[in-house]
């Protein structure tokens, strides 16, 4: 039988947010550790990948589970689709070759919340993770036979995000001979990668997976540098694609790109790094504007979208990135601060049509 799980800071880490639902949960026959949360439905139902990571603690699992949720909120607000933002994780080893049991108890935990959240893949899940929670629930996307891979779809938005980017500091979007580094070459940055070679970028790499790197350096002709130097690489472009927090004061000391765009969520170390961007002179795309094609791509499935409709959704993330930075310039504030601004209106919005109703 499951049970809830209990840890002692997580009930303060929890009031001090402004999440909907969170609930924590354990199912001891399997080996499953999980947490949903649930931040805005005021869109919709909560969408938000399932991801599947070694966390050291149960109040480090909650505070990313906190923080991506509400990037699920601002992502699907931003990007015009009716959902509200959720994500849920799974505490332990990914590698781990007992995944239906533990899926399967996922997808019990998901069918509890009676459709107000709808989960999919995220990091270290899979489509095929994905048909494990369905022989429980119904409320998931992101399946082999249906949206499939998130990863290329996300990574061409982040590419139109770039070009956007480019458009708005150097007055063309033409990325060829321009240098990009990436940080991260798993499903994404690969594609990101893969993209942008053959648009003519000079490309810079590095991963902690030295394997991943390599790959690029192979397919791509990228120069390969440790992981620890790859944000102080003289480079046009900095594209963070792996976890999250890595805009922080020791990075922003180092930085030496014009511009930061990347698939990563959460890259704000804190809210103050992205004002530090601001003074620094960088233009930096948020990352739930960049990366919004993963969930647009999973929303195919919950919309009943055609893939030609899905790929117009995604390229339009060029135009509402050169929205976000025109308006921040002209009203001289940080680009992730004028980002929130457009979602916290759109979802100001939608509470003030239920409570008329």
């Amino acid at each position: 039988m499951s049970r809830p799980l209990a840890g002692r800071n997580i009930r303060a880490l929890y009031a001090e947010s402004e999440h909907e639902e969170v609930a924590l949960w354990a199912d001891p026959s399997s080996g499953y550790r999980g947490i949903i949360a649930v931040h805005s439905t005021a869109l919709g139902p909560a969408v938000g990948g399932t991801r599947f990571w070694n966390y050291a603690s149960d109040e480090e699992a909650s505070l990313d589970a906190l923080r991506l949720s509400r990037g699920m909120t601002y992502k699907s607000a931003l990007a015009g689709l009716p959902f509200g933002g959720g994500k849920a994780v799974i505490i332990g080893d990914n590698r781990t070759p007992h995944r239906e049991q533990l899926f399967r108890a996922h997808g019990r935990f998901v069918e509890s919340f009676g459709g107000c959240y709808v989960t999919a893949e995220d990091v270290g899940t899979t489509p095929a993770d994905m048909e494990y929670v369905r022989m429980e629930t119904s409320y998931v996307a992101g399946l082999a036979g249906g949206s499939g891979n998130p990863s290329p779809v996300t990574a061409h938005g982040v590419f139109r995000a770039m070009q956007a980017a480019a458009k708005h500091r150097w007055g063309n979007d033409d990325l060829k001979g321009v240098r990009v580094a990436v940080q991260g070459c798993g499903s994404t940055g690969y594609h990101l990668a893969k993209e942008l070679h053959e648009r003519g970028a000079k490309l810079t790499v590095a991963d902690v997976d030295a394997a991943r790197a390599e790959r690029a350096a192979h397919e791509f002709g990228a120069t390969v540098v440790a992981p620890e130097e790859i944000v102080e690489v003289e480079a046009d472009i900095y594209a963070p694609c792996a976890l999250g927090g890595v805009i922080n004061d020791r990075a922003l000391a180092r930085l030496k790109a014009e511009v930061v765009v990347g698939s990563a969520n959460n890259q704000l170390g804190e809210e103050r790094h992205g004002d530090a961007l601001e003074e620094l002179g960088v233009t930096y795309v948020p990352d739930y504007l960049a990366n919004a094609g993963g969930i647009i791509n999973g929303c195919r499935e919950l919309l009943g979208w055609g893939v030609a409709e899905t790929l117009e959704k995604v390229r339009a993330i060029y135009d509402t990135t050169l929205l976000v930075l025109a308006l921040a310039k002209t009203e001289g504030v940080a680009a992730h601060r004028m980002a929130d601004r457009l979602a916290e209106s759109r979802l100001a919005a939608a509470a003030g049509a239920k409570s008329d109703n």
